[in-house]
């Protein structure tokens, strides 16, 4: 096959989106207009909005429908029967990044992701329409893990084709800042569930919610899908790509030559075990766990766990771009790593002290009036500062770690894995270890932290491995092959 490296700048041959032709400085560097970047960037991101919104609404919602789709009688199996459903969609999401990243990488990014949005939008507008376990049993169940499975696969092929394709129209030197948009949508999308969810149980009441309100944020998806298509369908190919594609260097196998060459699957590997497994613990403790920690183990009501979740989210969101600029000036590595070892090394006290602060005594019901709601607030968000550090810079770690012809699949797969299995499970792995026998029988009274161990322990491999074998990639030129041979 053609195996051809691209060389020189990204801005060199840049084709714009929805603009006019590019003009070029005395040195023959690209200018990029303003109002065409912005345009790519807003396209790329609300796109990727509403897909996490889709997606992260059956999270916030995981402990309200343990008694909607399951049997009853434990709440606890309950609990974790919805949480391994949540996981479910986190389980396939490395299918997604392999099966779209193929596809991304033969006929492009924007068409691939056009796929993923359809996919992801109908997938979770059909949860709308579904019957609970009243209705139909079982059946109710597996239609919910189905159109779960199917958000995880879209979710799969979404991730690495807008980070692809933000990355490749924006310069080497700024591009951990403009990536950084990307990596705010997951946050965003996660305080937009909230939100929806919050204020439809608000206006129709804990009765009316129960008995048809929750179906109403996922079929607002229908109206999303229609924004979010509508914009992505006057988007243009990624620059690079076309390039790619005029001069003949178009890969005929992604998948073989992201995993059967050595040295390629190298970097996929250390990208997913010095990297995106940490990051995704990470990500996933300091928003999800904290949210089912709150409910579940503490005992909060939940308009007092949504309202200091969404504080803690409108504060912190964006420090993303903050440590993506900083990851541009000092490197990705350092930021990334140095925010997986504060985790590692604080999440014990943080959640002793969120114990603290709510219910120190263990009721059954946190009483609302003796919660220090600011200092729960200042714990939440110091977790999510440590969530910034490390998803702020990694979209651009990730599309310099690996050559144009393979990025999308070579990409995908190690962040779905870090995120979808590393990161995706960390609520159910948590939850069960929590509510164990043995962790009671062991620990007593402090068996409600037992869970992070796991994230912890992760944390700690991924600082290890990470120090050890990743290189900096910041100022590395993606039109350029580094490290794939001719």
């Amino acid at each position: 096959m053609n195996r051809r490296l691209i060389h020189g700048d990204i801005e060199a041959n840049r084709i714009q989106v929805g603009g006019s032709a590019p003009s070029t400085d005395a040195t023959g560097q690209t200018i990029t207009d303003p109002a065409t970047l912005r345009r790519v960037i807003l396209a790329s991101s609300v796109g990727t909005l509403f897909e996490w919104y889709d997606f992260y609404l059956y999270g916030s919602l995981a402990v309200f429908f343990g008694g909607l789709f399951f049997p009853k009688g434990n709440e606890t199996a309950q609990l974790l029967a919805s949480l391994a459903t949540f996981g479910a969609g986190f389980g396939v999401r490395p299918l997604g990044a392999l099966v779209f990243g193929y596809v991304g990488d033969l006929i492009g990014r924007k068409y691939t992701f056009l796929i993923t949005m359809a996919t992801m939008g109908i997938s979770t507008a059909l949860i709308g329409f579904l019957p609970t376990y009243a209705t139909l049993g079982l059946g109710a169940t597996a239609l919910l893990v189905t159109l779960r499975l199917l958000q995880g696969l879209a979710l799969g092929g979404e991730y690495g084709g807008a980070a692809t394709y933000v990355a490749e129209h924006v310069s080497d030197a700024k591009r951990g800042y403009y990536t950084s948009y990307i990596q705010t949508t997951a946050t965003i999308g996660f305080f937009l569930s909230m939100g929806v969810i919050g204020t439809t149980r608000v206006l129709l009441g804990e009765t009316g919610f129960k008995a048809f309100g929750w179906r109403v944020p996922f079929l607002l998806s229908f109206v999303l899908l229609a924004i979010s298509l509508y914009m992505r369908f006057k988007m243009r190919e990624s620059p690079l790509f076309s390039k790619l594609k005029v001069e003949g260097g178009i890969s005929r196998n992604p998948l073989k030559e992201s995993f059967t060459n050595p040295l390629n699957l190298k970097y996929v590997l250390i990208a997913l075990f010095g990297a995106t497994a940490g990051q995704g613990v990470v990500w996933y403790t300091g928003q999800f766990y904290a949210l089912t920690f709150m409910q579940s183990v503490l005992k909060i009501d939940w308009k007092s766990a949504y309202l200091m979740m969404s504080i803690a989210l409108i504060i912190t969101t964006p420090l993303f771009l903050v440590f993506g600029w900083l990851s541009d000036r000092i490197g990705r590595k350092k930021v990334m790593l140095t925010g997986i070892a504060l985790a590692a090394l604080t999440y014990v006290p943080i959640y002793m002290g969120m114990r603290y602060f709510s219910n120190p005594l263990g009721l059954k019901v946190a009483d609302p009036a003796a919660i220090n709601h600011p200092m729960i607030v200042l714990l939440l968000v110091l977790q999510m500062v440590y969530v910034c550090m490390v998803y702020g810079p990694i979209a651009a770690f990730l599309v310099e770690l690996f050559p144009t012809q393979i990025r999308y699949t070579s990409m995908s797969l190690p962040y779905h894995l870090g995120n979808g299995w590393f990161g995706g499970f960390l609520p159910l792995i948590a939850t069960a270890v929590t509510t164990s026998l043995w962790a009671k029988s062991t620990f007593g009274s402090s068996a409600i932290f037992s869970g992070l161990a796991y994230p912890i322990f992760v944390c700690i491999a991924t600082v290890v491995v990470g120090g050890l074998l990743i290189r900096e990639t910041r100022g590395h030129k993606i039109d350029t092959n580094v490290h794939v041979p001719r």
